[in-house]
């Protein structure tokens, strides 16, 4: 199931693929008759849709927040990360098959991947209300490179997707709520607030297998999250930080602070 939704190509039918098979997944549980967790080949790089155009992040367009033409472009930007996170869950599951892990590992990245879908959805709905679409504007071609630079690490793969690039949406979600408030976009305002509240669960989800597997491995949960985002995460840990969500996502300040301190020194 993972497999068939990470070789879909095109994103709606990508999310749509998501939803029935997280569906699935739910009915089996209530029904107590689990489905079985086997093993895949998951590719290196999930399938996608011919467009958008793939650019390096330093080559991607600015445009101004305070333009219709600017805030399509922010949602066009939203849209790829909710794709890209419909396959990080789906990946995670299909990837670290083979590492014994409690059903509940699985309830959560499934229910994640539903959520991402969910979101993807809601943001091409909102992209269309404004006159364009998913593909219309170039994306980013870097946000797959944490799932490959940790395909063979699942404590590396939690410390950098939920625990950073996730928890880094959290930082930076209100701000885009408030621009499209000024604009009068209640639509994308609504969007946007469903995202940032199941967003907190699916960082904490990843502090929470991440404490489990350094705690089946008697190691300190800090020292080893600090290790593994030097080693994988390609960039500094910048503030300012939602401190208060973070919280409550179960990421503490002396997850990310010494790290934020340690980049602006170099």
């Amino acid at each position: 199931m993972a497999c068939e939704v990470l070789t879909t190509s095109d994103g709606r039918e990508k999310a749509a693929l998501a939803r029935r098979h997280a569906a699935t997944w739910r009915a089996a549980r209530a029904a107590e008759q689990p489905m079985q967790v086997g093993t895949a080949a998951p590719p290196l790089r999930p399938a996608r849709p011919a467009k958008p155009d793939l650019l390096d992040p330093r080559d991607v367009p600015r445009r101004r927040p305070g333009s219709p033409q600017g805030r399509i472009a922010i949602l066009h930007a939203v849209a790829h990360i909710e794709l890209n996170a419909v396959d990080l869950h789906w990946d995670i599951i299909a990837r670290f098959g083979h590492v014994p892990m409690p059903m509940g590992f699985y309830d959560d990245w499934v229910k994640s991947a539903d959520e991402e879908a969910k979101h993807f959805n809601l943001i091409c709905d909102c992209l269309e209300a404004n006159g364009s679409h998913y593909g219309a504007l170039p994306a980013h071609a870097g946000m797959w490179r944490a799932a490959e630079d940790t395909a063979e690490d699942l404590m590396g793969r939690l410390a950098v997707v939920p625990m950073v690039l996730e928890a880094r949406g959290l930082d930076v979600t209100p701000g885009m709520i408030d621009i499209f408030r000024k604009a009068g976009d209640a639509q994308t305002v609504a969007a946007l607030e469903v995202i940032y509240a199941e967003e907190v669960h699916h960082v904490a989800y990843g502090s929470k297998w991440f404490h489990f597997l350094c705690g089946r491995e008697d190691r300190d949960p800090v020292e080893v999250f600090h290790a593994l985002v030097r080693r994988y995460f390609h960039g500094p840990l910048k503030p300012p930080f939602n401190e208060e969500k973070r919280a409550e996502a179960g990421l503490p300040p002396d997850f990310y602070w010494p790290l934020a301190d340690e980049a602006a020194r170099t």
